[in-house]
C-alpha cells in the first residue's frame, strides 16, 4: 500500500473512529426531550421545575429514559395517591373516574402520547388543553412521577396495550379496586419502601 492509501485509510479510520466515539457519548448521558402536549414545543424542565426532588435515581433514571421506575412500586404509591387527591381528584374524579376532566383509570387516552410514562409526564409538567393547567412549577420531579405511578396503578381496564407497563409487569397486573385498597392495599404499600435499585 503506497503512502497515499495509507494517508486516506488513516483518515477514514480516525473519522470512523470519531464518529463512533461521539455516538457512544450522546446515548450515554443523553436527556429526554419533553415537549409541551399541545404546541410540540421543548419544554423547560430544568428551569421551571422547583429544586427540591431532582436529585433522586427515580428522576435521573426517567430523565434520560422517559420511563418511570416508580410504577408499579408499592411503596411509592401511597404518596402518589395523596398528590393525585389534593391536585388531580376535583377534575379527574377520586379514582380517575372523570369528572370535567377526562377519566385516567381506563383505556382511552385523550391525548395518546399519554400511553407511556414520558407523554404523561409532558401533559402533567406542561398541561393540555381546556382546564388541564401546567403542574411543572408546582410539582417536585420526584413526587411527579409518585403520581404518575399512581395514576397508572388505578387502571380499570385490560393493560395488554399499556405502553408504560413491562410484560411483566403485565402478567402480574389486577385491575385497581377501591375497596381492596382501602381495606389492605393501602396499609400493605405504607409499610413498603419507595424505593428503585440505586436509592
Amino acid at each position: 500500500m503506497g503512502l497515499k492509501s495509507r494517508l486516506k485509510f488513516t483518515v477514514a479510520a480516525a473519522g470512523l473512529t470519531f464518529c463512533a466515539l461521539a455516538g457512544l457519548g450522546t446515548s450515554a448521558g443523553a436527556q429526554e426531550v419533553f415537549r409541551n402536549t399541545v404546541t410540540g414545543e421543548a419544554l423547560d424542565v430544568e428551569g421551571q421545575a422547583p429544586k427540591e426532588g431532582r436529585d433522586t435515581p427515580a428522576v435521573k433514571q426517567f430523565m434520560q429514559t422517559g420511563v418511570d421506575p416508580y410504577v408499579e412500586v408499592a411503596g411509592c404509591l401511597p404518596k402518589g395517591e395523596e398528590i393525585y387527591l389534593e391536585s388531580c381528584s376535583g377534575c379527574h374524579g377520586h379514582i380517575g373516574e372523570g369528572k370535567v376532566g377526562p377519566g385516567l383509570n381506563d383505556s382511552y387516552w385523550t391525548y395518546p402520547k399519554n400511553t407511556t410514562d414520558k407523554g404523561l409526564f409532558e401533559t402533567i409538567f406542561g398541561g393540555a388543553n381546556g382546564m388541564m393547567g401546567p403542574h411543572g412549577q408546582d410539582l417536585e420531579l420526584d413526587n411527579m412521577l409518585k403520581l404518575i405511578a399512581w395514576i397508572r396503578h388505578i387502571q380499570k381496564d385490560d393493560v395488554a396495550d399499556a405502553d408504560w407497563l413491562s410484560e411483566e409487569q403485565k402478567k402480574n397486573f389486577k385491575p385497581f379496586d377501591i375497596k381492596a385498597w382501602e381495606a389492605t392495599g393501602k396499609a400493605a404499600a405504607e409499610k413498603a419502601q419507595c424505593k428503585i435499585s440505586g436509592n
